[in-house]
C-alpha cells in the first residue's frame, strides 16, 4: 500500500483546537475527533483527523471527516492545513493533478467545502470571475504554499 507523509502530529492538532475556540479534543487509537460548539447561536460539529488512513485497496493518506446537524463530509488524501488565527478558521487541503479541494472549519462551528477547483485558480485573477468562484478562489488561496512545498 502507497504510503505518504504524516500531515497531523499531536502538536498540529492542539493548534488547530486552540484556532477552534480551545475545542474539546479526544484521541482515539487512529484517529483524534475535535468537536466544536457555537451555544449562541446552537451549532456544534465534530472534526474527526485520521492521520493515516486506507483511503483504497492501493493508497493510504490522511482523512477528515466532518459530522454536523445536517451534513457528513470527507476530505481524502488532505497535503496539509493552514490555521488562520485572524479569520479563525482552520483550512485542510487535498489535491490530485490539477485540481485541489478545500475543507474550511470556522471556529463558529461552520464549515465550507470547495471541491474540485482548477489550481489554476490560485495562479490567476480570480477578482475576474463569478462571485461564486471568486470565494473558492479566496478560501484555497491560503493553502497555496502548502501544495508550493509538498510537490
Amino acid at each position: 500500500m502507497a504510503e505518504t507523509k504524516t500531515v497531523f502530529t499531536e502538536e498540529n492538532i492542539k493548534d488547530i483546537a486552540r484556532i477552534l475556540n480551545d475545542a474539546e479534543v479526544n484521541k482515539y487509537q487512529d484517529h483524534w475527533r475535535i468537536k466544536v460548539v457555537n451555544h449562541q447561536e446552537k451549532r456544534q460539529l465534530s472534526v474527526e483527523i485520521y492521520p493515516r488512513a486506507a483511503l483504497s485497496e492501493k493508497k493510504q493518506g490522511a482523512l477528515v471527516v466532518i459530522y454536523a446537524d445536517n451534513s457528513h463530509l470527507q476530505l481524502h488524501g488532505c497535503r496539509g492545513f493552514v490555521v488562520s488565527e485572524e479569520l479563525g478558521e482552520v483550512t485542510f487541503v487535498s489535491d490530485a493533478e490539477n485540481k485541489l479541494s478545500g475543507l474550511v472549519i470556522e471556529r463558529e462551528a461552520a464549515c465550507s467545502l470547495y471541491a474540485n477547483a482548477d489550481k489554476e485558480l490560485l495562479s490567476g485573477d480570480f477578482t475576474k470571475l463569478g462571485v461564486e468562484v471568486m470565494l473558492s478562489g479566496v478560501a484555497l488561496s491560503l493553502a497555496e504554499d502548502i501544495l508550493d512545498k509538498s510537490e
